[in-house]
């Protein structure tokens, strides 16, 4: 596979931001072909999570995503702060967003988003055991609702398409599989 794998021969950063930075790099293909400027997209990794309540119904959020001018159905999840340990980080995320803390974890798929503009790498997990020990922690510019949901009713969310976010689907794929609920 490595005779694919372009070499940086140099990047120039183009914007950077606390969410996203831009940069150029400069590449040299295998076959000694030059590109000039190609584009990449830095974004921090992120983590999300499939929650389990201890009554076996799925925790999701609903909330407005600005960029696609969608009220979205989602998984709870968010952004991995720098130094924080990724499993730490869901389970933060989880915290904050629903206020359920879980009494299991375990990490059921790595995925990107888009590889080809982007590199950082989505976690998801499957949580346990939930139970609601505090209200939500959000931060200034989140408004999130929890629902619960059966785990029939997700894939029929799934099935009627729903959900629209690619990695959330994702997860709850890989999720529902490892649950038995889809071959």
């Amino acid at each position: 596979m490595n005779e694919f794998k372009w070499k940086t021969l140099s990047s120039t950063y183009v914007h950077k931001g606390p969410w996203a930075t831009l940069r150029a790099d400069k590449c040299e293909m295998p076959d000694g072909t030059i590109v000039d400027e190609y584009y990449v997209l830095e974004y921090p990794n992120w983590a999300n999570a499939v929650a389990l309540t201890e009554d076996n119904k799925i925790v999701m959020v609903k909330q407005y995503r600005h960029a696609a001018g969608i009220v979205s159905l989602e998984i709870p999840g968010g952004v991995i702060e720098e130094g924080e340990d990724k499993e730490d980080g869901m389970r933060r995320e989880l915290l904050e967003e629903t206020g359920y803390a879980f009494d299991s974890v375990e990490l059921i798929s790595t995925v990107y988003a888009n590889p080809s503009t982007a590199g950082n790498v989505t976690y998801c997990y499957l949580a346990r055991g939930g139970k609601k020990v505090k209200e939500q922690s959000l931060d200034e510019h989140e408004q999130i609702e929890v629902m619960e949901y059966t785990i029939e009713e997700v894939k029929q969310l799934l099935a009627d398409n729903k959900i629209p976010q690619s990695l959330h689907c994702t997860g709850l794929f890989y999720a529902l599989m490892k649950l038995g609920a889809i071959k």
